[in-house]
């Protein structure tokens, strides 16, 4: 295990198209899967996760070639392979309409498994969640069209671009020993290569796939939004929330786009609330 997820075991094992996912289930109650994003891998939710599993038996996962579970050269680890890996999840996890709560990507997966892959939730709610077209920071834009010569950088450069990627996506002043968590998966030569294949496998196509059917999402949804994301401007969310039949919408003060960071309370409180 890396050194810096020693307290954030994931203690569980998911063959997947003879890959490994790691995942892990914690608490009581009826079931919540938490899904993440990227950069990201499940250690988002390690300010969250505790709380929910109070009341709830809390699933969560790294997504295939993110962080515990495995990377490996020449690997899918596109939208277009993550949705359906939680369907089989899902199955293999035995639930047939759990809440979820996704974040980012991690949002992208779960409306796609909804509407592509039959996957039914009690209810789901989003945290900025790529959904919307366009997406795409300028810098994943730029390292898709030179992914080649970001993939041969010398790890120390490359270590400050994963740093200062992440920061981007946090609004306050995250300390090293904070950071560290979500920088040390994408590090050594496993790592640096898997940071860009994940980017050079964005997409837009896979949202677009489902955008148009959003009317057709049936399940209760909340959607909560960082004001400060600097990632996915806010207005996406409002506009996701208007092609959702009665989404709720919540803007966060305060809140970039890892806004698990910037205000987990607040996510916890929107969870809670909209759990009971």
């Amino acid at each position: 295990m890396l050194p810096a997820m020693k307290n954030w075991p994931l203690t569980e094992s998911y063959a997947f198209r003879a890959q490994t996912v790691r995942f892990h289930v914690t608490g009581n109650g009826p079931p919540l899967v938490l899904i993440h994003g990227t950069p990201f891998s499940s250690y988002v939710w390690h300010r969250i996760a505790p709380y929910l599993a109070q009341i709830r038996t809390v699933y969560y996962y790294d997504l295939l070639g993110y962080g515990q579970s495995q990377q490996c050269d020449g690997q899918d680890v596109s939208l277009g392979v993550q949705n359906v890996l939680l369907a089989e999840l899902l199955a293999h996890w035995q639930l047939k309409s759990p809440d979820v709560i996704a974040h980012d990507f991690g949002g992208a997966t779960s409306l796609r498994a909804h509407l592509i892959d039959g996957c039914d939730y009690r209810s789901l709610t989003l945290i900025d969640p790529v959904a919307v077209a366009p997406w795409g920071s300028p810098f994943v834009r730029h390292v898709r069209e030179h992914g080649d010569a970001f993939a041969g950088l010398p790890p120390y450069i490359h270590e400050a671009v994963v740093k200062a990627y992440v920061r981007g996506a946090v609004a306050r002043d995250i300390p090293e020993q904070e950071l560290a968590p979500y920088v040390t998966p994408w590090l050594g030569e496993t790592g640096q290569a898997a940071f860009y294949r994940q980017i050079a496998q964005m997409d837009q196509r896979y949202t677009d796939q489902v955008e148009a059917r959003y009317p057709q999402v049936r399940c209760p949804t909340q959607i909560l939004w960082g004001e400060d994301d600097q990632w996915i401007p806010l207005e996406r969310g409002r506009q996701l929330a208007g092609a959702i039949p009665g989404a709720r919408f919540q803007a966060v003060p305060k809140a970039g786009h890892l806004m698990q960071e910037d205000a987990p309370e607040a996510i916890v409180a929107a969870a809670l609330r909209w759990l009971d």
